[in-house]
């Protein structure tokens, strides 16, 4: 046999088996339930119930064998059914009500297992069926109820109502997802009425709360009024107020600009002055502080020449003065010895001379003329500089003029005269002339 015949014949046995399981194989979709009933279709019991004589599968996917086995499908999903119902309430009043129903297939199986059993092959009537049922529990619960609570408290209606076809609806196999009253009407016009006090209540207090609320208005404008007229006030205070801070602020800016000026004038007059300082006045000061010290200097040096002159001319005078003290005592060391040997002339003299008073004064002047020059000689013991301006010569004046002013040749002469006083020519005594001091301020 040929391979190409034997691919052939795999591929046709593989159509087939694909084929045959498509056939064959049944997958539930997750919003419906398979109900399988045929040869061998039986399900395990189910809480502590038997069989239920047909295979229920949810979820997955079962085999069904053709010929032998039927498969169908129950709808999961949820359904919707409106309701309307005419009925009278407990005070008589006929009334029309309105609602919907939201139900579904319950999910275990007891429920699928009834809902199968009444609807599988009359789904469509589900909605019939739950509007007969809800209808009829609605009349009866209605007829219990007033319009007032029909309207005030429709959840214990819809509770009640659920409540009541609960029973029911699980022997269907059905469970009620939601279930709600839209509308309530009626023909007397209770309803209507029945809202009227409360309408006229709620009107009056429409037109109060608009009055008041006409009156807050007003009193809100009033007061929006008052309050726009303060905040214009504040606003024209606070422009014052600005207008016065920025002419504040200009008049110290202006003042801060003057300040910094002068103070721009007065560190440009510090830097003048500094610069003049160190360009004039230091130069100046440097060349007077010269100045000075040059003059300083010249005149420590007229000073010093003229202390050296001044020495120099002492120490000339104290020789000078040296000499003519030497020259004194050496003349007069002479009129001594000269006086000594000729005492015997002089005595010789005096006693020839008696009678003759200006001669023996002379001789006594001559005799002791060594103590008259020392004694003119101790008017310059305390003298320390002396400047003699005529040389020997004015050595000689001085001299003279010293033994004037000391009286000492006068005071000499007067002893002198005392002594002979007491003697006079012939023998007289002649009296003593008088003491006559000559100063001389020259």
């Amino acid at each position: 046999m040929p391979i190409t015949a034997i691919l052939i014949g795999a591929v046709v046995a593989l159509i087939v088996l694909i084929v045959l399981f498509k056939m064959v194989w049944r997958v539930a979709e997750p919003n419906e339930a398979l109900i399988i009933s045929g040869l061998g279709a039986r399900s395990k019991p189910v809480n502590g119930l038997d069989s239920l004589g047909f295979k229920i599968v949810t979820g997955k996917g079962t085999a069904v064998l053709p010929g032998f086995q039927v498969s169908r499908r129950l709808r999961l999903d949820s359904r919707a059914a409106n309701l309307e119902v005419s009925c009278v309430t407990q005070q008589g009043i006929p009334v029309r009500v309105r609602g919907v129903v939201i139900y579904k297939v319950g999910d275990d199986f007891v429920s699928i297992a009834n809902a199968a059993r009444r609807f599988l092959e009359q789904q469509s009537s589900m909605d019939g069926a739950i509007h007969e049922l809800f209808t009829g529990h609605l009349r009866s619960i209605i007829g219990n109820l007033t319009v007032e609570d029909l309207i005030l408290n429709r959840e214990r209606m819809t509770s009640e109502t659920r409540s009541s076809a609960a029973d029911e609806m699980s022997k269907l196999g059905l469970v009620v997802d939601s279930l709600q009253i839209q509308e309530i009407d009626d023909e007397t016009g209770y309803i209507v009425n029945l809202g009227r006090p409360h309408a006229a209540k709620i009107a009056s207090l429409a037109r109060i709360a608009e009055a008041e609320r006409n009156q807050e208005a007003t009193r809100r404008e009033q007061e929006t009024m008052r309050e726009n007229a303060a905040v214009i006030r504040d606003t024209e205070i606070k422009k014052a107020e600005y207008e016065g801070e920025v002419s504040q602020a200009a008049q110290q800016a202006r003042q801060e600009v003057i300040l910094k000026e002068t103070r721009n004038a007065e560190l440009e007059a510090e830097r003048t002055e500094k610069r003049l300082e160190s360009e004039v006045r230091k130069p100046a000061d440097a060349r007077a502080y010269e100045q000075v010290r040059m003059a300083e200097a010249k005149r420590e040096e007229r000073i010093h020449y003229a202390q050296a002159a001044a020495t120099e001319v002492q120490l000339k005078a104290q020789r000078d003065a040296e000499a003519t003290r030497l020259l004194g005592e050496a003349q007069a060391d002479a009129t001594r010895q000269k006086g000594l040997a000729e005492a015997e002339a002089i005595a010789a003299r005096a006693r020839a001379l008696a009678e003759n008073q200006e001669a023996v004064i002379a001789q006594q002047l001559a005799e002791n003329w060594p103590q008259i020059v020392e004694a003119g000689a101790g008017v310059f013991g305390n003298v320390d500089n002396m400047v003699v301006l005529n040389g020997a010569q004015g050595v000689e004046d001085m001299l003279a003029k010293a033994l004037t002013l000391g009286g000492t040749g006068l005071g000499v002469a007067r002893t002198l005269l005392n002594n002979l006083g007491s003697e006079g020519k012939n023998g007289q005594v002649v009296p003593a002339s008088k003491d006559v001091t000559d100063h001389n301020p020259n």
